[in-house]
């Protein structure tokens, strides 16, 4: 037994001094020792339009308060944490930031006092950026971005938590560390949208599904859980590959490169998060690049054996008697009694992914207790807006109609239960003590 012990002591101390080195050392930057670049118009305006695609200030802004000067709460099952204050300023911002700095902080997740960011800043997607971009956002951010006396404020979760050398191991363990690579066998319009997808436009942060330890199970289309669909915030965020059901098999690419234009298409409008991803981001994207992206995400195959046989429409009905009276006199009118909507200006029901995937009552019931954030294109708000039902419909109301929904015009998406409309409904509840969290599916 003391043999044992005279071994296992030893070892044990060399793997807590190895965990202690790791978790403590500063990531390495190629920009370490190297002055910051010139700020010239044009490198600052090619870093204001990686911003865009990134889509910063919609976590890093408030309505009310400066861009990019923080202060969005996002729960986690933990506790709240909130954006930090990304202006230049030097005492609340990121002023006295160098370029390695910045580097750090967005390609390895570490600020420059050496403390760990929490993986909500996508920084596992932002190590595909190349090099120039780095020193093009640093430069927007630093010359092209006013400074904002705005102070961050702590994040809400409990000790010991909230220390922050564990995120040392999760980013060893789950996060990518290779900046892109252009795939040979692939042209010029397939890397340049795989770059944004995978890269700057993070869209697997949503569209992919999470593990248990809140990772995403994949980073790129070498796997087909790669934007495969998955649950945040309480919405359904669909598949971006290739199913015919639940994700984008039945849009043409010209279909697609239209909805990330014009936040529409005759197969769906944006809503949910996608809404403020459209009017920050997507609207103000050069349209070489929203081709690049629509090209790209059009090769990624879809899952037959998961999505099933694709949905054809069919006239009929679903049974549910009461959910039909309420689609008859609260929805109708705009989605039509057909379920097929208005053209592009409101999307139909009928084949919807959110109408044919088990996963999509989510959507529905969100859609239908808070309505949709409105929709501006080109500084014009959209006329026609998902209106709030959580004051006229009751939880077995909406869970009726839903239900109605999911089963009419060849749907199959399944039925949906007054609980799980009272689950969502009091967490979405802007009252309630409780707050949506990120969902792991």
């Amino acid at each position: 037994m003391k043999t044992r012990y005279k071994i296992l002591l030893p070892a044990l101390a060399v793997v807590a001094a190895a965990t202690a080195w790791y978790v403590n050392r500063t990531p390495a930057s190629p920009f370490d020792g190297v002055a910051a670049p010139a700020f010239t118009p044009a490198l600052v305006r090619q870093g204001e339009q990686l911003a865009r695609a990134a889509d910063c200030v919609a976590c890093h802004g408030l309505p009310d308060k400066p861009a990019f000067s923080g202060g969005l709460e996002m729960a986690t099952p933990l506790g709240s944490i909130f954006a930090t204050n990304i202006t230049p300023d030097k005492q609340a911002g990121i002023g006295q930031y160098t370029l390695a700095d910045f580097d750090r902080a967005l390609r390895a997740g570490v600020a420059a006092d050496g403390h760990r960011l929490y993986p909500a800043m996508p920084y596992p997607s932002y190590v595909k950026l190349t090099d120039g971009d780095v020193k093009a956002l640093y430069a927007f951010f630093m010359a092209g971005v006013p400074a904002a006396r705005q102070p961050n404020r702590d994040s809400e979760i409990p000790w010991p938590l909230s220390m922050r050398w564990p995120l040392a191991l999760w980013s060893g363990v789950f996060a990518p560390s290779a900046t892109f690579e252009a795939r040979k066998d692939k042209d010029a319009l397939w890397n340049r949208g795989a770059y944004l997808v995978q890269g700057a436009g993070h869209c697997g942060s949503c569209h992919t599904p999470r593990g248990l330890a809140m990772n995403e199970k994949a980073y790129h289309e070498g796997s087909r859980l790669y934007l495969s669909g998955g649950l945040l915030d309480g919405w359904y965020a669909p598949s971006l590959r290739g199913d015919s059901n639940t994700g984008l098999g039945r849009w043409s690419e010209e279909e697609l490169h239209q909805f990330l234009k014009t936040g529409r298409n005759r197969h769906a409008v944006v809503f949910g998060s996608m809404t403020e991803a459209f009017n920050n981001s997507l609207q103000f994207m050069p349209d070489e690049d929203l081709r690049a992206i629509a090209h790209y995400l059009k090769s990624l195959p879809g899952n037959p054996g998961k999505d099933g046989a694709a949905w054809s429409y069919s006239a009929a009905a679903g049974d549910n008697r009461a959910g039909a009276q309420t689609y008859l006199a609260k929805c109708s009118f705009c989605h039509g009694v057909d379920g097929r909507g208005q053209g592009q200006w409101i999307p139909p029901l009928a084949g919807s992914a959110s109408s044919l995937a088990s996963e999509g009552a989510a959507s529905g019931i969100n859609a239908v207790l808070n309505g949709s954030a409105r929709v501006v294109a080109q500084g014009v708000p959209d006329a026609y807006r998902m209106p709030p039902f959580r004051n006229q419909l009751s939880d077995q109301q909406i869970a009726d109609v839903l239900s109605y929904v999911r089963s009419s015009w060849g749907n199959t998406g399944g039925t949906v239960s007054a609980k799980d409309v009272r689950k969502l409904r009091k967490r979405t509840d802007p009252a309630s003590s409780e707050v949506i969290v990120l969902q792991m599916h």
